[in-house]
């Protein structure tokens, strides 16, 4: 016996192989070294969509010529589609192509190139680069408008436009296979079944959004500025680089990925060296009952994401009224949003070595404490974020009274752009609680094959969300209209940003009373070990 127990212990089998078809090695594939690969891929693709997603208010309001409502209700519902997406290309990914080779595929259609009308342009990104170039500018007189109040000024023919909505959708397409897929075949590099690699997963979750958000907060702030202040046709080229970058790093990670082989996998006659085609469970009634009762949850944070789709569409029409001069530069509106990202930068390794091991002493949890509470702690500083955001307004408003500025919306308001400050910053902490622990909470409650789809339906409440603001925005307009001057005027001088606000609190405090109620209701999935 006592031979036996000196003997080297026998390696775990993991149910994943390589990108041969072969077994997988714990020690030579998957874990950190496989992770930092996809998380590399991830940190450029945010690049690329946040760099079009922060300013594109500004350019709707502004060299389109779109009014405040159509622009923020343009904008939600662009971003609501791309979240939205990933349920198709989850269930691609999950039924038939796989993960690795979604993401591929994704990443093609970012920057593939073809020809489109006299000229060559990327399907995605190249393709709005070209609108950008087609676009004549402004008309006569509307030249040194301040960013964003420039609506109606615009020459662009309905073609123009149609061009530069088509691009913006077939990146929102491109984003549906890629955001799901990647982030689960991150998380699938961690084998749950081993308790260290486990808790090395949950931190995976943490990294990534510090990675994928954190790592932009420069880079993104130097892209809106190219837009805003050298060209729009520059600033959209750059991210179609990023994309093939991006690509060129993933394929780089290839030999040392694991492939999940779920135990209803089949290897197809005609696999690749590079990935196996998974067929679907054969217990399919057993993943509808686990995807429906993640509904109430899910139906629950839709406030939520309703309240964080106004960060980059009011929140950046406030800061382009402002006084943005930090010494002589002045930043671009849609930069504060980098605010965000710095939040999470400095919160998330917070969290991660301090705050996670203080509570693992008093729960035992490796997380520290459940994903739902976390959830709970990131709603709750939503609802702190959106009240400060609704006094800022008030005071926004105030100043522009005292200065006689209500009809001179082209006219810079007197109070520093810092007074937004705080708003973004909260919406940071917020993500670092409610949006990581959503991921998780999504990836982990669902069965093994159902992983992409889990992480769709995770993005599908953005996207939910970004409609529902969307429809909002719209009802609150028609009838603030009707009723004298919309809440939503182009003037914003003469708006109710702050009413808007004060109702999004009302709603989400709600929302977390309806959160709360269904999380104590809810009875965790069981751990399905594979042997």
């Amino acid at each position: 016996m006592e031979a036996e127990a000196l003997l080297p212990q026998p390696e775990k089998p993991l149910c994943a192989v390589d990108h041969l078809g072969r077994p997988a090695s714990r020690g030579s594939s998957g874990g950190w070294p496989a992770a930092i690969f996809i998380i590399g891929v991830e940190v450029a693709e945010r690049f690329a969509f946040c760099g079009i997603m922060g300013n594109l208010m500004i350019y709707l309001t502004g060299p389109l010529g779109q009014s405040t409502a159509a622009a923020a209700s343009a904008v939600n519902a662009w971003l609501g589609a791309a979240m939205l997406l990933p349920l198709l290309g989850s269930a691609v990914a999950d039924s038939w192509l796989g993960r690795y080779r979604t993401v591929i595929c994704a990443s093609l259609l970012y920057i593939l190139v073809r020809h489109v009308l006299p000229h060559r342009a990327s399907v995605g990104f190249g393709m709005l680069t070209l609108s950008t170039v087609l676009a004549p500018g402004e008309q006569a007189g509307c030249a040194g408008k301040a960013p964003g109040s420039a609506a109606g000024c615009s020459t662009s023919s309905s073609a123009q436009v149609a061009l530069f909505f088509f691009s913006l959708y077939m990146v929102a397409f491109a984003q549906g296979g890629h955001k799901p897929c990647v982030q689960a075949f991150g998380a699938d590099q961690f084998d749950e079944n081993d308790s260290g690699e486990l808790a090395s997963r949950s931190s995976f979750f943490n990294w990534w959004y510090f990675a994928s958000y954190g790592g932009n907060t420069v880079t993104v702030s130097v892209l809106n500025y190219v837009q805003e202040s050298v060209s729009w046709q520059l600033g959209f080229a750059i991210p179609c680089a990023a994309m093939a970058l991006a690509l060129a790093v993933f394929c780089l990670g290839t030999k040392s990925y694991r492939f999940p082989q779920l135990p209803s996998a089949k290897k197809m006659p005609d696999d690749s060296e590079h990935a196996m085609l998974l067929t679907p469970s054969p217990r399919g009634d057993h993943g509808a009952i686990a995807l429906l009762k993640l509904f109430p949850i899910w139906a629950s944070c839709l406030i939520y994401a309703v309240v964080l789709s106004q960060w980059f569409t009011f929140f950046t029409k406030q800061a382009s009224t402002l006084d943005r001069r930090i010494g002589t530069l002045v930043i671009p509106a849609a930069s504060l949003q980098i605010l965000v990202n710095a939040s999470l930068m400095i919160f998330l390794p917070i969290y991660e070595r301090v705050l996670v091991p203080l509570a693992r002493k008093h729960t035992e949890n490796p997380s520290g404490i459940t994903t739902l509470q976390r959830i709970g702690v990131g709603l709750a500083i939503s609802i702190v974020m959106v009240i400060v955001a609704a006094l800022v307004e008030m005071k926004r408003l105030r100043v522009a009274t005292k200065y006689g500025l209500l009809d001179k919306p082209e006219v810079t308001i007197r109070m520093s752009v810092l007074w937004m400050v705080p708003q973004y910053l909260l919406i940071g902490l917020s993500d670092a609680f409610a949006i990581v622990g959503l991921q998780e909470f999504f990836y982990d409650q669902v069965p093994g094959n159902l992983r992409s789809l889990g992480l769709a339906l995770f993005l599908s409440i953005a996207g939910a969300g970004n409609f529902i603001s969307s429809f909002v925005v719209y009802a609150i307009d028609r009838v603030s209209t009707s009723a004298g001057e919309s809440w939503f005027s182009n003037n914003l001088n003469r708006g109710h940003l702050d009413y808007f606000y004060w109702l999004l609190a009302l709603l989400s405090a709600i929302g977390l009373a309806s959160y709360m109620y269904f999380a104590q209701l809810y009875v965790h999935k069981k751990k399905e070990l594979i042997v």
